[in-house]
């Protein structure tokens, strides 16, 4: 039966947990903590883990430590049985507080203002993912990246794989390649087993390229065609996923692109969602030759694929705007060829 979202039940619908990652849990034990854990992918990714070791029989804790400069999402997870942890990762007092954990997911990250003001995405992205790393040296890490280190390649070539060459554009992207190098250094020094996931573009509700496109349709905006090609992934897919990359942990790091395995065209995206809307979308410019795509057959080869396709991920996203209910105001800029957010 088709998934209905409404906006009182969507994080507990998306953080909803598959078969699979249940049984991949009773593989697992200890406590499980996220870092960075009130982001946009945070409350979902909390949610599910503790969904899922519930699912399981155990006990184990999850831990989710952030600034939580958003009250509610600091009650949805108390509510749901996660154990917060509230402070700023960049404070030895806070960081030397937290617990230890058998499994660490370092979420942390920051992108958008880096064109006007580099320096706190360069001491987020590439100087505090080392003293994380320093601080859980008994742990399985499970470490968020982007496909933004990535070059832009041809469109016919399927994506990016995960031993390609990295030639990030711009300083958020370059700050990301430096998170990589930071994290790849020291879980090799210390023999930390880690995933690295290259995601992009995770999107659900109320925030995503597939929003993005759909308000451009809904408002009569020109859908621009300068990055003509993209991929994503539902939400509840990329959590899933990357919490059932943990038994791939390696040293040194297993890296995975974190993507659905589709190359999409900003063209025939925007135009199914026009025929559901009963709107006519207008486009400007023309699709160049090269996009920034991943390719992520590597994943779905050991992880599985994504549970929720294209036609659902577009039908969704249109039925929730239809019906006026609210997004959030974090447009994705995937449209940007230059590297400058």
């Amino acid at each position: 039966m088709p998934i209905e979202y409404t906006p009182g039940e969507v994080e507990q619908q998306l953080s909803e947990p598959s078969e699979a990652l249940v049984a991949s849990m009773v593989q697992s034990s200890g406590d499980l903590l996220l870092l960075g854990a009130g982001g946009k992918m945070g409350t979902t990714l909390a949610l599910m883990a503790k969904k899922a070791i519930q699912a399981a029989g155990q006990s184990r804790r999850v831990l989710a430590a952030s600034r939580y400069r958003n009250p509610a999402v600091r009650q949805t997870l108390e509510s749901a049985g996660v154990h917060t942890l509230a402070g700023d990762l960049f404070s030895t007092e806070f960081l030397d507080s937290l617990p230890d954990a058998d499994t660490v997911v370092q979420m942390v990250g920051h992108k958008f203002g880096t064109s006007g003001d580099a320096g706190p995405t360069w001491a987020t992205n590439a100087f505090l993912p080392g003293l994380l790393c320093r601080r859980f040296t008994q742990c399985r890490l499970i470490a968020f990246s982007t496909g933004n280190v990535y070059p832009l390649v041809p469109i016919a070539s399927g994506g990016s794989i995960e031993s390609d060459p990295l030639a990030p554009v711009g300083e958020y992207a370059m700050s990301a390649l430096a998170r990589e190098r930071i994290i790849h250094h020291f879980t090799t020094a210390m023999n930390i087993p880690t995933v690295l996931l290259r995601l992009n573009y995770s999107t659900e509700l109320r925030y995503g390229v597939l929003i993005d496109l759909a308000r451009q349709v809904i408002s009569g905006s020109p859908v621009s065609l300068s990055m003509g090609y993209f991929n994503c992934i539902w939400q509840r897919d990329a959590c899933d996923l990357a919490l059932r990359s943990l038994p791939h942990a390696s040293n040194p790091p297993r890296v995975f692109n974190l993507t659905g395995r589709e190359t999409l065209s900003v063209r025939a995206v925007a135009t199914a969602m026009g025929e559901l809307l009963g709107i006519r979308p207008e486009f400007v410019g023309e699709e160049a030759p090269t996009a920034l795509l991943s390719n992520s057959h590597r994943t779905c080869e050991c992880l599985g694929d994504p549970q929720t396709n294209t036609d659902a991920m577009i039908r969704h996203t249109c039925e929730w705007l239809r019906n006026g209910y609210p997004t959030w105001d974090k447009p994705t800029h995937f449209e940007t060829r230059d590297g400058k957010f």
